[in-house]
């Protein structure tokens, strides 16, 4: 057998056994991390669950001037959500929910008509009232500093009886 003969088989070799090491860490960590939850299945939680939407006091004013706040894609890039304030009342009455209904692309994005006080669908025409009825809806609160956080991995419902 020639020399390069003999380094060629110990090159195969060696990279079969470094293949197999490294499956066998994989396959360690795997199994570690299996163990390391109590049900066995690792739920993949990106990004914050909350979202940090300012100064309640001030977006109470921007809304009352302009009309609700469009917050394009704040969390994960599969929703747009509108940031509403119905009332007087800084620390009450906020509403956030979906922007458009639910399978609606992006240009089907509603829009706000102030005269009427409602949302219109760019798509197909139809209105949404000022309180998102109907819409998917998020929690929002107000922190013990004045700032809007609102809930966006907690599951959403429905707004058809949310109440300002």
């Amino acid at each position: 057998m020639k020399q390069s003969d003999g380094r060629s088989v110990a090159m195969a070799v060696g990279g079969v056994l470094i293949a197999l090491v490294g499956l066998g860490l994989l396959l360690a960590f795997v199994f570690a991390l299996q163990r390391g939850t109590e049900s066995g299945t690792v739920e993949v939680q990106l990004g914050s669950r909350t979202f940090d939407a300012g100064s309640a006091e001030q977006r109470a004013a921007s809304i009352a001037r302009e009309g609700p706040i469009l917050l394009p894609d704040p969390a994960s890039g599969q929703r747009d959500i509108y940031l509403q304030h119905l009332g007087d009342d800084p620390q009450d009455g906020w509403l956030a929910f979906d922007a458009r209904e639910i399978d609606a692309t992006r240009e089907c994005t509603l829009r706000w008509d102030a005269a009427r006080g409602l949302f219109e669908d760019p798509c197909d025409g139809s209105t949404v009232p000022a309180d998102g009825e109907g819409l998917r809806h998020y929690p929002v609160a107000v922190d013990d500093k004045g700032k809007l956080v609102i809930e966006l991995n907690r599951a959403p419902e429905t707004g058809d009886d949310t109440a300002p």
